[in-house]
């Protein structure tokens, strides 16, 4: 008698530093589909990096090059700039506790990067 095999269809990320990040684009990805249209460049702008950011580390992931792991960092830090920016009292696009709520979001993100490439550099 066949049995039927039942997968999970739950879709799963590779990557616990994905899965990090993504707490942090859960998080900034509402706020910045209510920003002002008056700065959609500036909001366009972040969501595409939000989202290149997923492609960095997983390029990263697929190939055993050091650089592919600094440009995943520099992904990040463009990221934090533009979230800076966003933050800053002339502009005040996101308030001061979202800033620090996302910011700590990115940190965690950027710590678990460091050790990736505190690791890469050992090989």
């Amino acid at each position: 008698m066949n049995t039927p095999v039942i997968t999970d269809q739950t879709p799963k990320p590779a990557l616990a530093i994905v899965e990090r990040y993504e707490g942090a684009v859960n998080y900034l990805y509402p706020l910045l589909l209510n920003m002002s249209h008056k700065h959609r460049v500036l909001r366009d702008s972040m969501i595409a990096a939000l989202f290149e950011q997923y492609r960095l580390f997983y390029e990263a992931a697929k190939s055993s090059q050091v650089s592919r792991v600094y440009v995943a960092d520099a992904g990040l830090a463009r990221i934090k700039e533009l979230l800076r920016f966003m933050a800053d009292p002339a502009r005040k696009l996101v308030s001061r506790r979202q800033y620090e709520v996302a910011s700590i979001h990115l940190a965690e993100t950027g710590a678990m990067l460091g050790g990736w490439i505190r690791h890469v550099q050992k090989r």
